[in-house]
């Protein structure tokens, strides 16, 4: 087929009637027609037609209009493999904006005609790739004839595999007995690896000869390096998921014994391979980590099972013994990475080691006291550790850089290193009074520092505190300060000064002086005509900050006047304006429904914007949090509160908040049912967090489940029974 003849009726087409990710697609002619030529602009033009017909795997309906195009593009003979991956790209998503459902893969199936023909194409790549769009219009009438007799004389091992896939994505029992017989040491590694996948449909099991063929193919990261399937990239890993997704104990134990058994192997990049699928695995599944430390322990000396270490934490102790070796070598990137992973696994053997280098192990440093650091174990008090950290203080409080000396800002190079030291010593309180003098001699340049003083000055003799008060009267100009100067001495003046300042520079001002305000009650009533003038201020632009910042002004308010009539009206602007903002506004809208329990019956008038929030599971747990303060209790159905909590914790939409809302609603509001689903989400392998902080997953996994089994005793005692 010539050129033109594919492309003809391109201009012609009403392209300005249907849209791309980007709207009207009236740009497709010029990026369809540069793309088939195949000059310098090419490239680009794929560029440009991926993002905006498969846009991040969303297609649209200019991306149907687009299929017929593309198909002629490559029955042309032109870009034909760069328009058959297209081709299977909208073939294959089912994430479709504004068409109807399925109408996109029917577009590309409609051209089967063109595409069928390529499979038997000169140029393996074009085979092979007309195998995977072939493969995803999941056509059994005129794909499956083609692909399986295809496949029969097909002799290049990529193409066989693609075949192969293809031919399960079509017909899945009838690909996996021709996989079964392709899983020997004697077919090719490409073929061997799409058998593999083929034979692993839901409903069949794992058997022995699927562990041996896997395990057989390690290394197999690159086998099908220029296949297209994802799973294929990655097999080990993939396969482990796949497993660990059926939810059984017998595929639980198939995932581990293939982990374990590549993690002992004694070629490195079999083991490499093995720890990124562990680490997958233990991110996953609650029995991981225990199954497979026995196994991990040995590797610390690679970075990526030490940091796997790490993130499994406690439950990691058999590794500490080789940590603590590792951590003591003379190497210090490799001793700090071993380091670090003994903070957070086992801290009392880690803090004389952390001592002995402080300033030569940032990354220990970081899980010690950064955002590392488990929130609900703060890192354990060391004399040794306490002398290391005044004296790297003290060194930090002499570095002045040229002309920036009593700025208040560090620079970037002791940044890091200060905010952990001042971190420690605030964690630490009483027990680090002796560094009281190297806090206050960093506090002109790390504001930070003063929330460490009032923590470690709790408790002390009057010389001691006034030298900690002395220190932040200094430096009250700054609204952090005075607000630790107020905690220490209750002292007023500086905080009303530098909150009136805050809250003439802008929205974010107006947040940090109405939260330093509205803690003084009554006693902050001559700062209230400030509050209400930022309150009355002009917004150019509705934002998610100018939002917020309304919220912080009107609790603020609330809390020094108590008076509902101008207060309320406001958070319902809040509510309501939310609506309308993209982005992070769901936030604002979260931390209103919870906020406004304050008000107690004062806010009654929001409740109807309370329930509208129950539908959206990651709104509903502070609504509840909410209604329960504001609303009359007699107008609150408690079980169907129950019902909108639960629902967040199952789609994970907002675990926190459920287990705030459970604790608040109490057992009796749960039906026998919600018990039940209760108990089971917490006695489930499966994790509960499954997004978030990499480093963090497990241990908030750990965190919510147990928080979700003793808010509720019979629920405890049943998951405690399931388990």
């Amino acid at each position: 087929m010539e050129l033109p003849i594919a492309l003809a009726g391109l201009d012609a087409h009403p392209w300005a009637t249907v849209n791309h990710a980007y709207g009207l697609a009236e740009d497709l002619p010029d990026l369809l027609r540069a793309f088939a030529e195949g000059g310098e602009d090419a490239e680009e033009a794929l560029e440009e037609l991926y993002s905006s017909i498969v846009h991040q795997g969303t297609v649209y309906a200019a991306s149907a209009a687009a299929a017929p195009y593309l198909a002629h593009i490559a029955a042309s003979g032109r870009q034909a493999v760069d328009a058959l991956r297209l081709l299977g790209c909208l073939a294959e998503s089912e994430d479709e904006h504004d068409v109807e459902p399925g109408a996109v893969r029917a577009a590309v199936t409609a051209q089967l005609p063109l595409l069928i023909p390529l499979l038997a194409d000169e140029d393996a790549a074009v085979r092979q790739a007309a195998g995977w769009t072939v493969g995803h219009t999941r056509d059994t009438s005129a794909a499956l004839p083609a692909v399986r007799a295809r496949l029969a004389a097909e002799n290049e091992p990529v193409v066989q595999a693609e075949l192969l896939t293809a031919y399960s994505r079509l017909d899945r029992a009838g690909a996996d007995g021709e996989a079964r017989a392709l899983l020997g040491p004697d077919t090719p590694a490409p073929l061997r690896l799409a058998a593999l996948f083929a034979a692993l449909g839901p409903e069949q099991p794992w058997l022995a000869e699927h562990h041996d063929a896997l395990l057989g193919l390690l290394p197999a990261r690159g086998t099908a390096a220029s296949g297209y399937a994802d799973e294929h990239r990655d097999p080990l890993g993939a396969v482990v998921e796949i497993l660990l997704g059926r939810d059984t104990e017998a595929d639980r134990e198939s995932a581990f014994a293939l982990l374990d058994g590549a993690l002992r192997d004694e070629r490195p990049d079999v083991r490499a391979e093995a720890l990124w699928a562990a680490d997958r695995a233990c991110m996953l599944s609650r029995s991981a980590p225990q199954r497979l430390v026995p196994a991990i322990a040995p590797l610390a000396a690679d970075w990526t099972a030490a940091r796997l270490l790490g993130k499994i934490g406690p439950a990691a102790a058999e590794a500490a013994p080789l940590l603590a070796e590792l951590a003591a070598q003379p190497d210090d990137e490799a001793a700090d990475q071993a380091l670090a992973a003994l903070v957070l696994v086992a801290p009392q053997t880690a803090a004389p080691l952390l001592a002995r280098a402080l300033g030569r192990r940032p990354h220990a440093m970081q899980c010690a006291t950064g955002s590392h650091a488990p929130a609900d174990m703060p890192f354990p008090f060391d004399a040794e550790l306490l002398a290391a950290a005044r004296a790297r203080l003290a060194a930090n409080a002499l570095e002045q850089p040229e002309g920036r000396k009593d700025c208040g800002c560090p620079t970037t190079a002791d940044h890091n290193d200060t905010a952990g030291l001042v971190h420690l010593l605030r964690l630490w309180g009483p027990q680090a009074v002796e560094a009281l003098p190297e806090l206050c001699a960093v506090l002109p340049r790390f504001h930070y520092a003063a929330t460490a003083i009032t923590s470690v000055a709790a408790g002390l003799g009057p010389e001691q505190r006034e030298q900690a008060a002395t220190a932040l009267r200094a430096g009250a100009d700054k609204l952090f300060v005075a607000q630790a100067l107020h905690e220490l001495t209750g002292e007023t003046g500086p905080l009303f000064t530098a909150a009136e300042a805050a809250l003439a520079t802008g929205v974010r001002g107006f947040v940090e002086g109405a939260n330093a305000l509205a803690d003084l009650g009554p006693a902050a009533a001559r700062i209230a005509p400030a509050l209400r003038a930022a309150l009355d201020r002009t917004i150019d632009r509705d934002t998610t900050a100018e939002i917020d910042a309304d919220l912080a002004l009107a609790l603020a308010l609330w809390r020094i006047t108590g008076e509902a009539s101008e207060v309320v009206p406001v958070l319902a602007s809040v509510f309501d304006r939310s609506k309308g903002q993209q982005g992070w506004s769901h936030w604002t809208t979260s931390r209103a429904a919870r906020e406004i329990a304050v008000l107690g019956p004062a806010g009654r008038p929001l409740t109807g914007r309370l329930h509208a929030l129950l539908n959206d599971p990651a709104q509903a747990p502070s609504a509840i949090l909410g209604l329960l303060a504001v609303a009359d209790p007699a107008d609150l159905d408690h079980a169907r509160l129950a019902e909108a909590a639960l629902h967040s914790a199952e789609t994970r939409a907002d675990l926190k908040g459920t287990c705030d809302a459970l604790q608040a609603l109490g057992s009796a509001a749960l039906t026998p049912e919600q018990h039940d689903r209760l108990a089971a989400l917490t006695a489930r392998d499966r994790r509960l967090v499954l997004y978030g902080s990499d480093h963090a997953m497990i241990r908030e996994d750990e965190q919510l489940r147990a928080a979700l089994t003793s808010a509720l005793p019979e629920t405890a005692a049943m998951a405690t029974g399931a388990c």
